[in-house]
């Protein structure tokens, strides 16, 4: 019986040890290591860091393209520094995307200056520049009139854009041009209305004798339809008469 219990107490000690001294010391379960902030390291310069604390870098890879960042930068890391791990855990350090990629340009004309803006920021276009371009159309100002690229063309991710936004401009009154309406056709009263409406005044009105047209009715005007005049300006008509 003394033969069996001393091999057995012996068993238990032993495993006893490995468990408390051992295995520990293989699997280094009761070591810690604090991740430090590679953050804006160059990928080399992140994994001696690391390895400095016993972990280690592997690479991944930013979705977007940055273009103002180099290729090799740690833009983020996971576990994020001050988190404690387990020695030789491998710390994910993402970097910029090596490769520019490709995009269609985007159609701007007509969007607001602050849409066009997120588009290019959204595809990594640089904006290197907003020309403003004096417009009279209210449904213009602070949209795109025009942009250096043509829509649909493929470009690399970082290339320069320009593009053209309206500002609304009110030209003093005295200078202000308008349109002339066209009025032929109309009687003298409809033709008043619509002359002044729109920003003219009315002229001299003559009448000429027609046994073919309907009286009161305006069968020329002086400028013409179309004209573009300063504001105010008189339209001259010819009304047609009756014959009696």
């Amino acid at each position: 019986m003394k033969k069996v219990l001393i091999p057995l107490v012996l068993f238990i000690i032993a495993i006893i040890a490995a468990d408390r001294f051992l295995l520990p010391y293989l699997t280094e379960s009761g070591a810690r290591a604090t991740v430090p902030d590679v953050r804006n390291m160059s990928f080399d310069n992140a994994d001696r860091e690391l390895r400095k604390v016993g972990l280690r870098a592997t690479k991944s890879y930013n979705v977007r393209y940055l273009p103002d960042v180099p290729p090799d930068r740690v833009i983020d890391q996971s576990p994020e520094a001050g988190a404690v791990v387990k020695p030789g855990r491998s710390i994910y350090l993402i970097l910029n995307r090596q490769d520019r990629p490709n995009y269609p340009m985007p159609d701007l004309v007509g969007r607001t200056e602050a849409e066009a803006r997120q588009e290019l920021d959204r595809i990594g276009m640089v904006l290197s520049g907003v020309q403003i371009q004096a417009v009279s159309a209210a449904e213009q100002d602070g949209r795109v009139l025009s942009q250096s690229v043509p829509p649909d063309v493929t470009l690399k991710s970082g290339s320069a854009v320009t593009f053209i936004v309206g500002r609304l401009e009110q030209e003093p009154v005295g200078l202000r041009r308008v349109i002339v309406p066209d009025v032929l056709g109309m009687s003298a009263d409809q033709a008043r209305g619509v002359i002044v409406k729109n920003g003219l005044s009315v002229g001299k009105i003559s009448y000429e004798h027609s046994d073919l047209l309907v009286p009161d009715t305006v069968i020329t005007q002086k400028p013409a339809a179309n004209a573009m005049v300063q504001f105010g300006q008189p339209v001259n008509l010819t009304v047609a008469a009756s014959s009696n």
